[in-house]
């Protein structure tokens, strides 16, 4: 079975940037979907942006302009680019992949990933 493992969260302030990395231990990027989540605590978890495999983004209105969702299908890794991060970006972001779907033409929601990560913490302070 394939693992996605996060990685690259922490501790910023207010304005600032940070990149998450998701990891896949197979070759999958280049046939799936991929999707960056995140759960505020007391939150259900939230789509932030997904990638299909022709390269297609969406983004939720709330980090739309600021996150970028990218991948290396060589490298098999799935970046998210956080820019003017917010204290209400803060939250475990995981990372998720499909193959029940090929094309996106919005945000998907989370019921349609079927391969998770564990997540990695995020906090924004003021």
């Amino acid at each position: 079975q394939v693992q996605l493992a996060e990685s690259g969260g922490g501790s910023v302030q207010e304005g600032g940037s940070m990149r998450l990395s998701c990891t896949a231990s197979g070759r999958i990027y280049s046939s799936y979907c991929m999707a960056w989540f995140r759960q505020a605590p007391g939150k259900e978890r939230e789509g932030v942006a997904a990638i299909d495999r022709d390269g297609t983004t969406r983004y939720a209105a709330t980090v739309k302009g600021r996150f970028i969702i990218s991948k290396d299908n060589a490298a098999n890794i799935l970046y998210l680019q956080m820019n003017s991060l917010k204290p209400e970006d803060t939250g475990v972001y995981y990372c998720a992949r499909t193959n029940n779907i090929n094309t996106i033409r919005s945000l998907p929601a989370a019921a349609f990933f079927d391969n998770w990560g564990q997540g990695t913490q995020v906090t924004v302070s003021a």
